[in-house]
């Protein structure tokens, strides 16, 4: 059936040739089905791009809302330290004996000095030292759970003030262990 295309138009004649009546139909719809076949392929993009889109939305609002839910936490969480009672909110009385107290504390421990002679008496001490902290931090939960009391109050005084004196006894008792040993090296 192959034919060369010269030898066909040698012998075409173009005013004897008529076309159907159903030729643009046929035209046309062979153009719909040729147009409509290439929509198809966007058509499946456009729905990848959709379900991307939803996609990407749903991550977002999730997103969001778990990051609204930590900030409220943490609000939460900020208000809730901001309630907690300590011996200075109690008073301004108390603020500034528990200032004094714990500062004088922090002054004495900064200006201890560990050596090998002192270890052990350090060392002593300052276990003694974190029973008494840490009995401080139970009194200030039960002064929070039982509300202000007296007896409570007190006992956290006292705690700060036991701190104090068994620091200032400690620097007392260091002090005397090298002054004994700086007057041997001088004879």
């Amino acid at each position: 059936m192959q034919q060369d295309i010269r030898d066909v138009f040698k012998n075409f004649n173009a005013e004897n040739s008529t076309l159907t009546k159903n030729h643009y139909r046929k035209f046309e719809t062979l153009l719909c089905e040729e147009l409509h076949q290439k929509k198809s392929k966007k058509n499946h993009y456009k729905k990848l791009s959709v379900a991307v889109a939803i996609v990407l939305l749903l991550t977002v609002t999730v997103y969001a809302t778990l990051e609204i839910t930590n900030e409220k936490f943490n609000a939460t969480a900020i208000r809730l330290a901001q309630k907690q009672i300590s011996l200075g909110s109690v008073s301004p009385e108390f603020n500034t004996l528990e200032t004094y107290y714990t500062n004088s504390i922090h002054l004495v421990m900064n200006d201890l000095k560990v050596t090998d002679a002192n270890g052990e008496i350090l060392a002593g001490y300052l276990s003694t030292m974190s029973v008494l902290a840490t009995e401080y931090n139970t009194l200030t939960k039960e002064l929070n759970a039982r509300g202000i009391n007296d007896n409570t109050i007190d006992a956290l005084v006292q705690n700060l003030q036991l701190r104090l004196e068994l620091l200032q006894r400690l620097k007392k008792q260091l002090k005397n262990l090298n002054t004994p040993l700086d007057e041997n090296t001088i004879l």
